[in-house]
């Protein structure tokens, strides 16, 4: 008995430290992720200010600040192609650092034209380093850990949409729109820093040798049912996401609801419980396997739809609630999926499934803010259900086995 004991502890002990190595692994990616895209949505929380401050349609300002998400989609596509030639930790540290510029110069926008074309620049640089970052977690990541890690960076993502669209609204009602991108600017930076010190102290990576050219791999990848369908899945995720929360943002300021600028960043509250739900897609993933956890999360995203269409508050936040829940646990089980389905070049792949992803925000944007404009908010949220099924669909092919 004394010598199972004696065995015993230096296990406990390795186990232990193994937990809290996990844990601070965690942190680092879900912050690595936070400080990458907070740029990307936070805008959304200040739209209707914009769309007074430069006299424009809700549908033209909603596709202006959600022109970011063209420039990922060609960062995602072209760092997909070059990945195993990118030094992972350099590519992100450039990203972050170069992103500061063009968040910075969003204050000093002049017109329409020129924040569309600083936004497709932000997106340049968050899809690189989100890209990058999805790579390299991929490549470090056990394939028992990858779950979780993916889990912590989309976190970080949900986080982002939270604290970023607080903060915006928090920034702009307090000190103006122009203050506003400084602050995100010096977020973006803050992302630089955490970049330079946390990748610089991890397992050196492995050099790559890939057997075909990226374009060969690529093809590789699309002629795969299932991660077809995994890229065809996230463009429908991120495309029912923008067209519920850029859009519903034009909803809540408007009459009966009437809300304003602060009251409308305090609605973004209902990100909240997606920070602690997405931490558990991994385990879902484990425990039920991805399809079951991809029609699950979109069956609750869907659930809210009708929710956001009545004129009470409490059911259109309940709403917004069960999209961001489901949208967040399918993008995190999906991601999860094209990291291990992949069996070779998984940058390329990585790189094709947010290519589509983002490609699914700006399609999202231009189809449903039209269907806004033309035949209001009803008619998106149809367009929302309609993306949300497609997806479910395609989530058939979706499975663990080659």
């Amino acid at each position: 008995m004394t010598d199972l004991s004696a065995r015993m502890k230096p296990l406990a002990m390795e186990m232990g430290q193994h937990s809290r190595s996990t844990v601070l692994r965690s942190i680092i990616i879900g912050l690595t992720a936070f400080l990458t895209v907070v740029d990307l949505f936070a805008t959304q929380a200040i739209l209707p200010s914009l769309t007074r401050h430069y006299g424009v349609t809700p549908a033209a300002m909603g596709f202006a600040v959600n022109a970011s998400t063209f420039g990922m989609a060609i960062a995602s596509l072209v760092v997909g192609f070059f990945s195993p030639h990118i030094d992972r930790r350099l590519g992100i540290l450039l990203s972050l650092t170069l992103l500061a510029f063009p968040t910075s110069l969003l204050a000093w926008a002049p017109n329409l034209t020129i924040f569309t074309g600083l936004r497709v620049l932000q997106g340049l640089c968050m899809a690189s380093a989100f890209a990058l970052t999805l790579a390299y977690l991929g490549e470090q990541c056990s394939a028992m850990d990858a779950g979780g890690a993916f889990a912590a960076y989309i976190t970080g993502n949900v986080a982002s949409n939270l604290i970023g669209r607080l903060a915006s609204a928090a920034v702009a009602d307090s000190l103006g729109l122009a203050s506003n991108f400084y602050f995100f600017a010096a977020l973006n930076l803050a992302g630089a820093v955490l970049v330079h010190f946390s990748i610089q102290r991890a397992r050196p990576m492995q050099a790559m040798t890939p057997a075909a050219s990226p374009l060969n791999a690529m093809s590789t990848h699309w002629r795969s049912p299932r991660l077809r369908a995994a890229f065809g899945l996230g463009f429908c995720i991120l495309f029912a996401f923008i067209g519920t929360f850029t859009f519903v943002n034009f909803v809540l300021v408007r009459p009966p609801l009437s809300l304003g600028m602060m009251d409308l960043g305090l609605v973004y509250l209902v990100f909240l419980p997606s920070v602690v739900t997405t931490l558990l897609a991994g385990r879902a993933v484990a425990h039920i396997g991805t399809r079951p956890t991809i029609w699950a999360a979109l069956g609750v995203a869907a659930l809210g739809l009708p929710l956001m269409l009545t004129s009470h508050l409490a059911n259109v936040l309940t709403g917004m609630v069960l999209v961001g829940v489901g949208t967040f646990f399918a993008q995190a089980a999906a991601t999860g999926f094209v990291g291990l389905a992949a069996s070779e070049n998984r940058g390329v792949a990585s790189g094709t499934y947010l290519a589509c992803y983002f490609s699914g925000g700006l399609v999202g944007t231009a189809v449903l803010g039209r269907l806004f404009d033309a035949y209001g908010w009803t008619a998106c949220v149809i367009g929302v259900g309609a993306a949300l099924a497609i997806a479910a669909l395609l989530t058939v092919a979706i499975r663990s086995d080659a």
